[in-house]
């Protein structure tokens, strides 16, 4: 009988720890195509915290407290000052996350239902917050105060569209700025949904969509750098990507297209460094790096599994917080410092920083939760009429009112923009 080889060494707690985490890396993500991540919630509310920093500890502009010696964020936070100076690369990660949740969004869906959960989710609080902002300048004006967001009736209107640039207004709400590059970023999605959604495509979209944006940027075209994002794209891309590795598993296809996206990204991210001063390119691109690394473990790796519901709580109230801090907050936290006598100027930022999360936290209840749900069922029933005068068993035969044949043709559309079999194969 043979001699049993002996056993190796146990390997140690580290070792044995790492492998269970490594355990289901890389495998194809299909059950949990719908799911909710709460690590990327959680990384959401992380960049909107890194914003908010910037712009209220980081904020290399001078006398930003006003002119007191005691209000001067270098002297008062030397050490968090600098390092809240690269708070705005926040931004940068909500396109990188972006990339990843509305490819997630988009998948076995059709156009119109990609645009109603769009729509649904942008606009109630946006409003909310624009007339908000409004009101609270309104109050302020009259009472001799001084406000620095525009208040004017077309201004108010323009923003209203959530394209005020476009239409050649200020934005009210200073950070609304990011909107209007999401909403761009929607529509060359909701292109690839009318074509149909498939992971080949997907792939594809992305390679050509880098492509084109560098020839943009080569040509110095307004037009194509406008449509194509070109300063924006490798992060989209790469979202995009490590949400593809999410649902498929890593291969070497993606990890190319990641590649692509990244290298693309970080050169371009010089043109966001210059615009900051006192930040250093290779220290902005370290943490960007960070940042996708963060999302590879919250996608593709070991925190997927991660279902803490805070964490969850914490991403619905992204959005709002992140539309309130600078434009509801900043105001806030001045008054404080000229109204409360004594007080310092980090206790007063920190009270600023409580508002605008107790306000984000009504504003997700209120809005977001209540008026949000009622307008998607409003608005998704708003998009299968059903024709005034038929009788209530007929279907126009369209695939567009509410009978047989209109639930046929969604399903259809679910079925192309899908790609996606029982078995997790693509389809091209």
């Amino acid at each position: 009988m043979p001699a049993l080889a002996a056993p190796g060494p146990r390997p140690s707690p580290t070792i044995r720890k790492a492998r269970r985490w490594s355990r289901g890396w890389g495998r194809p993500r299909a059950a949990y195509g719908g799911g909710r991540l709460a690590a990327v919630d959680g990384l959401r509310l992380l960049a909107a915290i890194a914003v908010a920093a910037y712009h209220f500890v980081g904020t290399p502009t001078r006398d930003f407290w006003g002119a007191d010696p005691a209000h001067d964020l270098s002297a008062v936070a030397p050490t968090l000052h600098p390092v809240s100076g690269y708070g705005w690369l926040g931004v940068e990660a909500f396109f990188l996350i972006s990339g990843f949740v509305i490819c997630m969004s988009c998948w076995g869906r059709s156009p119109g239902q990609f645009a109603v959960s769009r729509i649904c989710r942008l606009f109630p609080v946006y409003w909310a917050v624009v007339l908000l902002i409004v009101a609270a300048g309104v109050v302020a004006t009259f009472a001799g105060q001084r406000w620095g967001a525009p208040t004017d009736l077309r201004t108010t209107l323009g923003n209203l569209t959530m394209i005020p640039s476009a239409l050649g207004v200020p934005f009210t709400a200073g950070v609304a700025w990011t909107l209007w590059v999401e909403a761009r970023f929607y529509l060359l999605m909701g292109g690839l949904l009318l074509i149909g959604l498939t992971y080949r495509r997907v792939i594809a979209f992305g390679f050509l969509w880098l492509t084109l944006a560098a020839m943009g940027r080569e040509l110095d075209s307004v037009v194509l750098d406008a449509v194509l994002l070109g300063e924006y794209a490798g992060l989209f891309v790469a979202g995009i990507a490590v949400y593809l590795m999410y649902r498929y598993g890593p291969n070497l296809l993606l990890w190319l297209l990641l590649g692509f996206a990244w290298c693309y990204a970080l050169t371009v991210l010089n043109d966001r460094v210059v615009a900051h001063p006192g930040t250093d390119w290779a220290v902005s691109a370290a943490v960007l790096t960070g940042c996708l690394g963060l999302l590879l473990l919250a996608g593709p790796g070991p925190l997927r599994h991660l279902r803490w519901r805070p964490l969850v709580y914490a991403g619905a109230l992204t959005y709002p917080f992140y539309l309130v801090h600078q434009s509801l907050g900043v105001p806030v936290t001045r008054g404080i410092l000229e109204n409360v006598s004594g007080i310092g100027l980090l206790p007063a930022i920190a009270l600023g920083l409580t508002f605008c999360m107790l306000l984000a936290a009504a504003l997700e209840r209120f809005v977001d939760r209540r008026l949000g749900r009622r307008f998607r069922r409003r608005l998704t029933a708003a998009l299968h009429p059903a024709e005034r005068g038929r009788g209530a068993g007929e279907s126009s035969g369209t695939g567009d009112g509410p009978g047989e044949a209109g639930e046929r043709g969604r399903a259809e559309l679910v079925g192309a923009g899908a790609g996606v079999g029982m078995g997790g194969t693509a389809r091209s």
